[in-house]
This record gives C-alpha cells, structure tokens and sequence, in this order.
C-alpha cells in the first residue's frame, strides 16, 4: 500500500520505540524530559526544541503523524534524497517549536500585563479584556461587565469578580505548565511542501467525499490552523501556532533552496 522510503521509514520506527519508551520506561521520565516546557519553566531544557518532535500523547496522535508521514513523505524523499527529507523534516520540527515557544511566551506576557492592570484598578473594560485574552470568555462575563459598569462602586460585586479573573488567570497560567509533544510541525512542513511540489495531486480523504488537490487541500487546513489558534477556545490543547510554524518553516526553506538553482532537488 505504502512505497516507503529508507529515510521515512526510519522515522517512522523512531518515532514508535520513542513512544514505546514513553508508554513503558517508568523508571526514565521520558515525556517530561523531551517535551518542549515553556520558557521558565522548570521542566525545560535547551534540547526540547529538538526532542519533542519525536513524543507522543496517545496512540491516536502518534497514528495521525504518522500516516501523514509514510503518505506524503516517500515522494519527497524520492526527489530530494533522504538527507535533504531528513534535513527539511527536522528544521520544519525545531522550527514549529521555537514559534510554538514564541508566541506562547508573548501571550502570556500579554495577559500577565492585563490581569495585573485589572487587579489594580478594576473596571468593566479591563475586565473585557482580561476575559477576551484569557480564552475563557462566557455569555455571563458579559453580563457580568454590564453589571459592574452600572455599578462601578459596588465592592461586593468587585471582590467577586476579582476572584473569578484570579481563578480564570491562574487556570491558564497553569495549563501551559505541561510540554508541547509531537511530529505535527515537521508534518505540517512536509504536507505544505508536498502541496507546493504537486500542486494538482488530487488527495481521496476519509473526512471530505470528494477528491480535492494537494494546493487547496493545505491552503484550507492552514487556514483552520490559523482561526484555531487565533480563536482557541478553553479546552483545546492542540498547538496551532506549531502547525503554522512548520508551514512557515517549509516555505521559507523551499524558497531558500529554489533561490539557489534553477532546480532545487
């Protein structure tokens, strides 16, 4: 069914004893020491940005990349060769992370700055604010908003807001605690590669009835990744901005290499 090529079924098998080691190895925490913690984090270390592409969460994440890697990869493996595959697909995985990192670290810069200027004077805007960064804005934050607004000197009514902004800021201040995990950006790269490769290869999916090309296929799922990240809403833990970065990544390399020679592979 699937023409694998030795670089991609290389990987292919590295990425499944690393995960065996995650699910098995009890005495080597495994997950903790190469998943990508944030930037002051305690848990993180240089190497992250390099190792987290080859972890895993569950048996559905690590089946996902993967089929994307022995579908997509092969032909480019056979153009390029596999040290130029090898090499792509592991600039497009650091790459991925260190933006994932990036804009990680400026959101919640961002929302530090506004939670500290709402505690310190709070106001229905602010509160707006904070809620609308934070990801966790309800129906009734609005509501909420409103009230407060109409009575901007009701302190009961203050202390209970100000303690649900603590508990919302703390909530997420938290959950980037656990480490990014995953081959999504390097395959995000690959996939963007393939479409910019084979542009009219008409791809048959489980998930759309009908057969769509490779160029309008990854133009659409960028899209999504995008909007998801820009509007995540609470509960999603897939890391968008790591897709978008091994797509940026993918770009900037094919470009870099074509700029080069006439033919680039």
């Amino acid at each position: 069914m699937f023409n694998l090529t030795p670089t991609v079924r290389n990987l292919l098998l590295l990425n499944i004893a690393v995960f065996l080691a995650q699910e098995n190895l009890r005495s080597i925490p495994v997950t903790q020491l190469a998943s990508l913690y944030p930037l002051g984090s305690p848990y993180f270390h240089f190497w992250q940005f390099f190792t987290h592409m080859f972890l895993h969460g569950s048996w559905g994440h690590i089946f996902s990349n993967m089929f994307g890697l022995i579908s997509f990869g092969p032909l480019l493996e056979q153009r390029w060769g596999g040290r130029r595959f090898l090499a792509f697909w592991l600039m497009c995985g650091v790459g991925a992370g260190v933006m994932y990192e990036g804009v990680r670290t400026y959101e919640m810069h961002k929302l530090e700055a506004t939670y500290t200027e709402f505690v310190r004077s709070p106001d229905a805007v602010s509160y707006d604010q904070v809620m609308r960064q934070s990801g966790y804005k309800q129906a009734e934050d609005d509501a909420a908003a409103a009230a407060l607004q109409r009575s901007p000197n009701d302190q009961e009514l203050k202390q209970a807001i100000v303690a649900h902004v603590k508990q919302v800021y703390e909530a997420v201040h938290d959950s980037p605690r656990s480490g990014m995990l995953g081959a999504s950006g390097a395959l995000f790269g690959v996939l963007f590669a393939f479409a910019y490769l084979f542009p009219n290869t008409e791809l048959f999916l489980l998930f759309i009835p009908f057969p769509i090309k490779a160029k309008y296929f990854v133009f659409f799922y960028g899209a999504y990744e995008l909007y998801s990240g820009v509007h995540q809403t609470p509960g999603d833990n897939v890391a968008h901005f790591a897709h978008i970065g091994g797509l940026l990544i993918g770009f900037i390399i094919l470009k870099f290499w074509e700029s080069g020679r006439a033919r680039f592979y």
